[in-house]
């Protein structure tokens, strides 16, 4: 069953890359700490909020010394738009003063450390160690959940941590961050969430588990 799985990722593999060349990360950054940031910011909202909260935030605390001094009320004030200000603003004020007291004010590049961070979970972890550090990483979002699961990728798991073992079983270690930002990517345009998918247009609907069954639903 793993071997079909793996022959599976590897054809969604290569048809999302055709259909999604230039797939990244949707969060403005320019320096580490920010993606840490900004991915605290997301849960619960969307990336197109967070890049223009952020804004404002580092004109009120431009670097990551600023920040872990800063009251944890003005930074909640500030991200409040984004929703679970309070623990957000918190999480965030605990993040960068551990940056700077324990890691000498570098985001660390490896699993432990980073989950060691306040506010900091498997999913961000990845996120930092693919996208900055370029290392392996697979980072189980909504959109990654749900299309390994209608694709056939994994078996109704819903559980994040269950689907990152369950994806780095099948999924060859270099792909794993660029297929996860294809997953985004699709999951926004074709996979949706909120409505019925747009099988008719989708580049996996020949080899997608949920479009095959819906065909064999009507007949």
């Amino acid at each position: 069953m793993v071997s079909d799985k793996k022959v599976l990722a590897l054809e969604v593999i290569r048809r999302l890359k055709e259909a999604y060349p230039d797939s990244d990360c949707t969060l403005d950054y320019d320096d580490a700490w920010k993606l840490l940031v900004s991915v605290r910011l997301a849960a619960q909202c969307t990336d197109a909020r967070v890049n223009v909260v952020v804004q404002d935030l580092y004109a009120r605390f431009p670097d990551m010394n600023a920040l872990a001094e800063a009251d944890v009320k003005d930074i909640e004030a500030i991200v409040r738009p984004c929703g679970l200000g309070a623990s957000k603003a918190r999480d965030i004020s605990g993040c960068m003063r551990m940056l700077r007291d324990r890691f000498g004010g570098i985001v660390p590049e490896d699993m432990e450390s980073l989950l060691s961070l306040p506010g900091v979970g498997r999913k961000s972890a990845n996120l930092i160690l693919g996208d900055v550090y370029g290392k392996p990483a697979i980072v189980t979002d909504t959109h990654c959940i749900r299309l390994s699961n209608r694709i056939g990728l994994v078996d109704d798991e819903k559980d994040p941590g269950k689907v990152e073992m369950a994806l780095w079983k099948i999924i060859p270690p270099e792909e794993g961050n660029g297929l996860c930002h294809r997953l985004v990517d699709h999951g926004r345009a074709v996979c949706t969430a909120r409505t019925t998918p747009f099988c008719d247009r989708c580049v996996l609907q020949d080899i997608c588990r949920y479009h095959l069954e819906t065909l064999g639903e009507g007949n």
